[in-house]
């Protein structure tokens, strides 16, 4: 997906300037330049910051692309699920089609020196996820966390948070949020 040119379509199908959507976003019209212009990839976080703007979940813009109709499924079969990752983090959501979700699921891996972004992240709603395998670090409220494979975390999403996998080997997790904001 070319995450510069679908930003610059749904920016200008909603007839928005770049200064304009920067405004509404809370960032500089030169990061959403350089967005457009792919000159860099931004974080999960910093898309999400983008996507506000708009307003425009994430699971919506990644969606774009995706002319086949959609029914309400039971099973979602690995090559099926919505790869909402921002090419450093793989996200795969669970259920997209799902009617009316209140709550996203995914399956989150972090390779070794990869994290959420230097912005923390903070939205409504609740989060919780076990640890598949490696070690992920979190921070939540100030508070930093290390866990290890089998180790979980539930935690209100409107405290500050972070991920980061300062490790040497990959960490996967199986997360929950809700509401439904990817």
């Amino acid at each position: 997906m070319d995450i510069g040119a679908n930003l610059k379509a749904v920016r200008k199908m909603k007839g928005l300037s770049q200064r304009e959507l920067a405004k509404r976003a809370g960032v500089t019209n030169s990061t959403i330049s350089m967005i457009e212009k792919n000159s860099v990839s931004p974080s999960v976080s910093s898309l999400k910051k983008v996507l506000s703007g708009l307003p425009m979940s994430l699971v919506d813009f990644f969606s774009i692309e995706d002319n086949e109709p959609s029914e309400p499924k039971v099973v979602y079969r690995a090559g099926e699920l919505l790869d909402i990752g921002d090419g450093n983090l793989d996200y795969k959501l669970i259920g997209r089609d799902y009617p009316n979700r209140a709550m996203s699921v995914m399956n989150e891996v972090y390779p070794p020196g990869s994290d959420t972004g230097e912005e923390m992240l903070q939205h409504e709603g609740e989060e919780a996820a076990m640890v598949i395998e490696g070690k992920i670090e979190i921070t939540v409220g100030g508070e930093v966390f290390v866990l290890e494979e089998g180790d979980s975390y539930y935690f209100n999403s409107e405290q500050p948070h972070r991920f980061r996998n300062p490790f040497e080997a990959p960490c996967r997790i199986v997360s929950a949020t809700t509401p439904a904001n990817f």
